[in-house]
């Protein structure tokens, strides 16, 4: 299927940068006119993919986060990545609360919560170079308009 519109951005991993990400992609996303709660999990599911990013991928040094935004009649499909240092095992990463960070009290719900309020999750890493959270979205609310 050919796509009606497309975006990509890059950004410094900053935590001030998340919230960005969250409006731009909403902001594209209102497009295809899906409901609230339909954008809300958008906002949420790319927040957590940029936090993972930031986060984990480049800990406590600096880079950049790319994300690119696909539109395809009635769905949407967001990209999120970063050249940080990857992820050992994207399985055991994928688990309901597991963290590598358990220091910084994080929940280690990201997976999961992206992966709730999207239709389908792709993890694509590999260590040293990076990962890449590609998220799949259909809108429902467009077949009912």
């Amino acid at each position: 299927m050919k796509p009606i519109n497309e975006m990509r951005i890059e950004f410094l991993s900053k935590s001030s940068n998340e919230s960005f990400a969250r409006v731009v992609a909403a902001a594209f996303v209102s497009q295809l006119d899906p409901t609230l709660e339909e954008l809300a999990d958008v906002k949420t599911a790319v927040s957590e993919a940029v936090t993972n990013s930031i986060i984990h991928g480049y800990e406590n040094k600096s880079g950049y986060v790319k994300m690119s935004c696909t539109l395809y009649g009635d769905s949407v499909v967001i990209a999120v990545s970063d050249e940080g240092k990857g992820i050992e095992d994207v399985e055991l990463a994928r688990q309901p609360l597991y963290t590598s960070k358990p220091d910084m009290e994080r929940s280690g719900m990201g997976f999961t919560v992206m992966e709730s309020f999207m239709d389908r999750v792709e993890v694509v890493s590999e260590p040293g170079r990076g990962t890449t959270v590609t998220m799949y979205k259909t809108f429902k609310s467009l077949g009912n308009k």
